[in-house]
């Protein structure tokens, strides 16, 4: 794990990180996607940067759409790629449902419960900060929707303030897509969502679906979409034109702040980067006073 963190400049270290993955699309025996993606291995690779960041997180959190049909096999093969990782790491893992889920499978295979049509929601208290999951997937269909029952266990839970604040965990992401053919598939009656959310602590939504990463706010809230770890929408086409890709994938490294949190997009690809910065360098920086570091680094090169 990483050394202590070292501050150089005026924010202090994030109170809390969350790893956040979304749509893994798995199949039962690894079948590929669409008979052109390799889901299981590009999540391999997906982890195996989670593992190269160095850290311990606080929770990672998979935006929904686990697997492509709701098999039970899927969602066996996806626990057993994910939770090693968790246990690795000593974190919670929290699954959230998404249009391509059935819920009886789901709840049977990752959850340990009954396999019903419940929905599939929680609540984590990440030393503080509370994490809400919620399930957006609508049985048969592939547009979200929350019903007035999730409304009002929402605004049950939300009721009282916890101490960092609540980050909202959901698939569909209630935000517009520029992609036309994307509207058929966006969160249904949003204004009733914002209703529930007005005057809570919720300081950020975490959300999936739309297979690119982007970012919005949403009744005064920020909303941060990760792309899938499947494969990616080649957003460098017309709108009209735009299809998938077995390019681009990527995470979201959420860091948690007491003024603010940020979404930094972390790349799943292989590629030099040069060894300038380094602990060595950090260590180097951090042995010396403020102004020696600004003549050392700071200062504008001629």
């Amino acid at each position: 794990m990483a050394a202590a963190p070292v501050r150089f400049g005026q924010y202090p270290p994030a109170l809390r990180t969350i790893v956040h993955l979304s749509d893994t699309h798995f199949l039962d025996a690894n079948r590929p996607l669409s008979g052109r993606f390799d889901t299981a291995a590009n999540l391999h690779r997906t982890l195996e940067k989670v593992r190269g960041l160095g850290i311990r997180p606080d929770a990672i959190v998979v935006t929904g759409d686990l697997t492509d049909q709701g098999e039970p096999g899927a969602y066996r093969e996806l626990r057993a790629a994910l939770e090693p990782l968790a246990d690795e790491l000593s974190t919670p893992l929290v699954w959230v449902a998404g249009n391509h889920d059935e819920r009886p499978a789901l709840r049977a295979q990752l959850l340990d419960t009954e396999p019903t049509q419940d929905p599939v929601t929680g609540v984590w208290d990440l030393d503080g900060l509370r994490l809400i999951a919620l399930d957006t997937s609508v049985p048969g269909w592939n547009h979200g929707d929350l019903d007035e029952g999730q409304l009002a266990w929402l605004r049950e839970e939300l009721a009282v303030p916890a101490p960092l604040g609540t980050l909202l965990a959901m698939h569909h992401p209630p935000i517009p897509s520029h992609l036309p053919f994307f509207d058929i598939l966006e969160l249904r009656d949003q204004q009733r969502l914002a209703d529930a959310l007005e005057g809570s602590d919720v300081r950020g939504i975490l959300a999936g679906h739309l297979h690119y990463s982007t970012s919005a706010t949403f009744a005064g809230i920020p909303v941060s979409v990760s792309a899938a770890t499947c494969y990616t929408m080649n957003l460098a086409r017309p709108p009209r034109e735009v299809n998938g890709m077995d390019a681009g994938q990527s995470f979201h490294l959420v860091h948690v702040y007491e003024t603010t949190i940020t979404h930094a997009v972390v790349p799943v690809v292989d590629a030099d980067t040069g060894d300038y910065f380094s602990e060595e360098w950090v260590e180097r920086m951090a042995a010396l006073t403020p102004q020696e570091r600004l003549e050392a680094f700071s200062r504008k090169r001629s």
